[in-house]
């Protein structure tokens, strides 16, 4: 019973992360069957414009 309290606990924290990133990546690290890590990458896109922005050539 304690193992799928965690098992629900890692899935609850996995779903949360999903629910607040945008734009990016969620890494799961398992070792021996069980999840150890989690890891996310979230990405920031910004437009230019104006003179900033690069000529095609």
């Amino acid at each position: 019973m304690n193992e799928e309290r965690e098992v629900e606990s890692i899935i609850q924290q996995i779903t949360e992360t999903l629910k607040k990133l945008r734009y990016g990546s969620i890494v799961i690290t398992v070792h021996d069957g069980e999840v150890t890590q989690i890891d996310t990458t979230e990405k920031q896109r910004f437009s230019l414009t104006g003179k900033h922005r690069k000529q095609k050539r």
